[in-house]
């Protein structure tokens, strides 16, 4: 006949001295001298070619009634009896209870994080790496506009690719360039979201082998900004205007003309980049576009207005704004706006292009290609080392990339041809 086991009755339990009371099938009640009770599996797993008795917790009393102590020891019996171990196969249900946990937790993650949320994130994490300070507010100014009101409340996790070709198609063949970007932007947030495992699966604003099936592909056309720029046959007669004309703003609108300087590089033009003696500027590539340094030779003029300046006290900047920080493009903009006219009643501006449109300080740029390109005779090369162009064919690029005697030298002739 099969054994009968005989639990423990209510009263025996309740009435329990310390010490350790069995219960059948392995399970015993401990009771503590402080009066508390807890289940006790007691049960031998051979290891080896030993047994080896080990005991397993199931919870205090008040925990567990004992009808429940009884179920999960006789169901661990069982795994015992198979050649398992007990305390082995709770642990691997309580890890098996935790993963199924996280993964509740990742979708309810998933559900409450929107697009919005991960898109705000991601601007706030890489912001600080991007150079250029005005890339954040077009990031935020595109999601906001574009993205945001289609997708932006939206669970991240469940954002497809009819919804990004959805906000994508008003504006692909209006405004592509800004579509385009909107669409790389968009894409790299939901990258990042699969990292942090808020999505899964491919990522629905992928151009290939995704949206290049459902949108026209976008014209790769060069970005080309047309700002208006003086006639080069009147750049001399200008920087004599401009030269009557005070303040720092000026000084560094006629610096720029002088060394065909972008705007932003002049602006931050510190003291510690000039070498005086050798009469070059040099301009760290953290401060360039193009990511290299650039040297430009200073022509006399040039050179001349440098070691004119004066050196204000607590600040680096060789055109300091009048609290010792860097110029606004603005305060430049304003001079040049001021020469034309600003503010006087019927006036006319003086200095337009050749379409009559008032010029801007960016425009001189363009003024210099005109005249090294059509009225001089100087190489390309030169021609686009000297306004810090990255030359797109190999040998060229080549050639750019080392100080050639030959290259500095033409740039220098042209600078100081051009500031005659």
């Amino acid at each position: 006949m099969p054994k009968i086991v005989k639990h423990l009755t209510v009263l025996e339990i309740q009435s329990a001295e310390p010490g350790m009371h069995a219960d059948g099938g392995g399970l015993y009640l401990r009771v503590q001298k402080s009066g508390s009770k807890g289940w006790i599996l007691r049960y031998q797993v051979r290891v080896g070619d030993k047994l080896v008795r080990r005991e397993m917790g199931l919870g205090t009393l008040k925990e567990r009634s004992a009808t429940e102590a009884r179920a999960e020891a006789k169901a661990l019996a069982a795994v015992v009896k198979g050649g398992g171990d007990a305390i082995a196969h709770r642990e691997a249900q309580l890890a098996e209870q935790a993963a199924k946990h996280a993964v509740e937790q990742q979708a309810q993650a998933r559900k409450a994080t929107t697009f919005a949320d991960c898109a705000r994130e991601y601007i706030k994490t890489h912001s600080a790496s991007w150079r250029n300070k005005k890339h954040r507010a077009q990031w935020t100014s595109t999601l906001e506009t574009y993205a945001y009101p289609v997708i932006g409340a939206m669970p991240v996790g469940e954002v497809t690719r009819e919804d990004v070709r959805r906000l994508l198609a008003p504006i692909w063949t209006t405004k592509s360039e800004t579509a385009e970007r909107l669409r790389g932007r968009i894409e790299k947030v939901l990258g990042a979201a699969k990292v942090q495992g808020l999505r899964e699966g491919d990522n629905p604003a992928a151009w290939k082998e995704n949206l290049d099936a459902l949108l026209a592909k976008p014209q790769r056309r060069a970005r080309v900004v047309h700002h208006p720029a003086l006639p080069a046959g009147r750049a001399r007669e200008f920087l004599a205007a401009l030269r009557e004309v005070g303040g720092q703003s000026a000084r560094a609108i006629e610096f720029a003309i002088l060394t065909a300087a972008r705007s932003g590089e002049v602006r931050g033009a510190k003291w510690i980049e000039f070498n005086l003696d050798d009469a070059v500027w040099i301009i760290p590539k953290a401060r360039m576009k193009a990511g290299r340094e650039h040297r430009i030779p200073l022509s006399d003029a040039a050179l001349a207005l440098i070691k004119a300046q004066p050196r204000v006290k607590e600040s680096d900047y060789v055109f300091p704004a009048p609290r010792g920080g860097m110029l606004s493009d603005m305060a430049l903009s304003m001079t040049v706006r001021r020469m034309n006219g600003l503010g006087e009643v019927g006036a006319k501006p003086v200095w337009v292009d050749v379409y009559g449109v008032p010029v801007v300080p960016h425009g001189f740029r363009a003024t210099f290609r005109e005249w090294a390109g059509e009225i001089s005779s100087y190489p390309r090369d030169v021609i686009e080392h000297a306004l810090a162009h990255q030359l797109p064919d190999e040998a060229e690029a080549a050639y750019a990339r080392g100080t050639s005697t030959q290259t500095c030298a033409g740039r220098h002739r042209a600078l100081r041809h051009r500031a005659c």
